[in-house]
């Protein structure tokens, strides 16, 4: 399957929910490519993973954002690696770092430059410590075991639709819970 055919699919997805995540963020290492960027050379061809690269296509044109947090030790090789693929330029935030934080760190530096809140952002990882640091914050986070595809794209926009969902009906309750406190306030006044 292309590029074309996956951005197509991809675009069948995302048309199935109502509601899209405003910026999705994507690990690099076993999650948009099958391999450590620090176990290769600057001057190696990368390859991605079969449907990254239409998934990212499909996004754009969706008008999602996306962003890379990547705990690489070796952040130059992964960035000569994006420029190699040609989707440097389609990321809005690129947090390409090593960090003992489990990518909470990322996440932080990736709010303040996009000012994207948390409840509105979807994560793709191949590391679990990470999908559980970064679910903490507020994040939809899917774990992936063989890269980004269309599964786990359905499955994350799946997961991201019950988790807005979810809060807003907690929102919901809590203002009528509010009401119903203030109200029971002003009748013992």
């Amino acid at each position: 399957m292309g590029d074309d055919a996956v951005k197509e699919e991809a675009m069948e997805i995302m048309g199935q929910f109502q509601v899209l995540p405003r910026l999705v963020v994507f690990d690099l290492d076993y999650t948009l490519w099958p391999f450590y960027c620090e176990c290769r050379s600057k001057r190696e061809m990368p390859s991605a993973y079969h449907h990254a690269k239409g998934i990212l296509y499909a996004l754009k044109d969706k008008g999602v954002e996306v962003a890379i947090a990547s705990r690489s030790p070796t952040p130059d090789i992964a960035n000569g690696f994006l420029d190699k693929l040609g989707i440097k330029s389609m990321f809005v935030a690129q947090e390409i770092f090593s960090s003992w934080t489990h990518k909470t760190d990322h996440f932080q530096r990736i709010n303040r430059r996009t000012g994207i809140p948390y409840i509105e952002m979807l994560f793709f990882d191949d590391e679990d410590r990470n999908i559980g640091a970064v679910s903490k914050m507020g994040v939809t986070s899917i774990l992936v075991g063989d890269g980004v595809n269309l599964g786990a794209l359905r499955q994350g926009l799946s997961k991201f639709s019950e988790n807005l969902s979810s809060i807003q009906r907690n929102k919901q309750r809590w203002l009528n819970f509010s009401k119903k406190l203030s109200s029971s306030k002003r009748d013992h006044l």
